[in-house]
C-alpha cells in the first residue's frame, strides 16, 4: 500500500469513527500529529492483514457550509469556531474570543455554544446543546447574526 493510500486510508477511518461518536473530535487537519500517526499505525495493521485496499473503502463524503455575517459570505468545509479569535471571526464585543463551534456529524451541520458569557442563540432562542443546522438558520453570537445560506 502506498503512503498516500495508507493516509487516505487514516483520514477515511477516523472522519468515520468521528461522526459516530457523540463527543466532538477535532477534524483529521486539526488532530495531533501523534493521533494521526496513531491511525495510520491500525489502518496499516489491519488493511495488511486483510488485503483491504483503498478501493475497497467507500470515500469520505465531505460537507460544506456557507454562511454570512453582514454582506460577506464565508464557506467552511471541515469543523471551525466563531469569535473574536476564530476562523469565522465575529468582530462584536458581545462575543467571546471562542464563542461556538460549527461541527459536522453524520452529513449535518451542528452548532454549539462553547460556554461564551452571553450565550448563543438559533433563531431566536437561546441553545444549551449542539443543534442541527439548515439553510436559513440564524446565529446570534453577541449582537451578530450568522445566516446559513448553504448546509
Amino acid at each position: 500500500m502506498t503512503t498516500t493510500g495508507l493516509e487516505q486510508l487514516a483520514r477515511t477511518a477516523y472522519e468515520a469513527h468521528r461522526g459516530s461518536v457523540a463527543e466532538s473530535l477535532p477534524a483529521w487537519e486539526d488532530s495531533t500529529e501523534e493521533e494521526q500517526q496513531a491511525w495510520r499505525a491500525a489502518v496499516s495493521a489491519i488493511a495488511g492483514q486483510t488485503g483491504v485496499t483503498l478501493a475497497d473503502v467507500p470515500a469520505v463524503q465531505t460537507h460544506s457550509i456557507q454562511v454570512q455575517v453582514g454582506d460577506q459570505r464565508q464557506s467552511f468545509h471541515t469543523d471551525f469556531i466563531a469569535g473574536r479569535q476564530g476562523a469565522l471571526a465575529v468582530i462584536d464585543e458581545y462575543a467571546s474570543n471562542h464563542h461556538a463551534r460549527f461541527t459536522v456529524a453524520h452529513g449535518f451541520w451542528y452548532v454549539k455554544d462553547l460556554g461564551s458569557t452571553n450565550g448563543t442563540s438559533l433563531n431566536g432562542r437561546r441553545i444549551h446543546a449542539p443543534q442541527r443546522l439548515k439553510k436559513g438558520d440564524k446565529i446570534k453570537i453577541g449582537h451578530t447574526v450568522v445566516m446559513v445560506v448553504s448546509a
